[in-house]
């Protein structure tokens, strides 16, 4: 079959790989339909490692994904914990927690100790046609939902999660910093909790103006200072939160002197050089809850309903699609920003 691995830094092929066979007791194989692009991809596409894992070997990248059940393994229950039928589409949870360590069983599976994610060294991803998943991280779609919005509840799932860290208020003010993809699905779920102003920062203007249309005040790092900015707009109060969905360097300095006294700060965005920097008086003085965001944790059916409801776009985020064949050029595209990218869906 095909899949698209990366070798090192920038080195990416698609190239054939054997394919996985029949999936054992508990899993499924999976027929992947289209994976999107995430920014963590694109750490192991620059870097060839994301924060302090390494590729050390070919990797299939990948972990937004949906796909067609093929074949399932003896005692194969799905996230609904019914049996998983052959034939249906479904969304896949990319992670693989244990299920029996002392924090998947006081329900926070993200920070399994055992954990095993697709597209993370050593584990394999979904930019490939086909693949072995637990069947426990498989959620039936609904037919009001295509492939592409199937796929694109994993990040959506990762925004949900963040905005729940947050415990925006009706009436609070928000700052995220960052309009790519998390960073849109984080405005338009904090959106939803009557959360106003929430003003969105980003260097690219195209991204801005998809911001606008989603309800959001977009702040131009380019064309001045968002920090003074947003003090401006609060008559220097700051905001009462303020989430990070970046790259995590200067923006998470940004983010603190954004949040007002006693304010809440979310760390969505990974950095590429595996360190966080802010003024420590800044957050000292103020008092800040700062809260690192992992990954997400029980939000499918949460994330399925808000699109089934109309109370979320995905589609809206899609710029570009390639098929599997070119996902090198995909890559190289959504790394070099250009031709206005957003979110780049790679079809298997």
């Amino acid at each position: 079959m095909l899949a698209a691995r990366i070798h090192g830094p920038k080195d990416l092929r698609v190239e054939q790989v054997p394919h996985p066979g029949e999936p054992g007791p508990g899993m499924a194989l999976i027929r992947v339909a289209t994976t999107g692009i995430c920014g963590s991809d694109l750490h192991s596409y620059l870097d060839a490692r994301i924060g302090d894992t390494p590729v050390q070997a070919p990797l299939i990248l990948g972990h937004e994904f949906s796909g067609r059940v093929e074949l399932v393994g003896p005692n194969s229950s799905d996230g609904h914990f019914e049996p998983l039928q052959p034939g249906i589409r479904v969304a896949v949870d990319p992670a693989q927690p244990c299920g029996r360590c002392e924090f998947c069983e006081q329900g926070h599976p993200n920070l399994c100790r055992r954990l095993h994610f697709c597209g993370n060294y050593p584990d394999g991803g979904s930019f490939c046609e086909w693949m072995h998943m637990p069947a426990r991280s498989c959620f039936a779609l609904p037919n009001s939902l295509d492939d592409e919005q199937g796929a694109l509840l994993e990040p959506l799932g990762v925004a949900v999660h963040a905005v729940d860290l947050a415990k925006p208020r009706v009436g609070d003010s928000l700052a995220i910093l960052g309009a790519g993809p998390i960073g849109l699905l984080i405005l338009q779920v904090a959106r939803l909790t009557g959360a106003s102003p929430i003003f969105i920062s980003d260097k690219f203007p195209w991204r801005l103006k998809l911001a606008e249309q989603f309800g959001g005040t977009p702040v131009s790092c380019d064309e001045g200072n968002p920090v003074e900015h947003v003090l401006c707009e609060t008559g220097g109060r700051g905001v009462d939160v303020a989430i990070e969905a970046a790259w995590a360097d200067h923006s998470v300095a940004d983010s603190a002197e954004m949040a007002r006294l006693g304010g809440r700060l979310v760390l969505v965005g990974i950095p590429s050089d595996d360190r966080v920097g802010l003024k420590h008086s800044t957050a000292r003085r103020k008092g800040l809850t700062i809260r690192m965001s992992r990954r997400m944790k029980h939000v499918y059916p949460r994330s399925i309903r808000l699109v089934e409801e109309g109370r979320v776009d995905l589609k809206g985020l899609i710029s570009h699609r390639f098929p599997l064949e070119r996902a090198v050029e995909a890559f190289r595209l959504n790394a070099e920003y250009a031709d206005q990218v957003v979110k780049v869906m790679v079809e298997s």
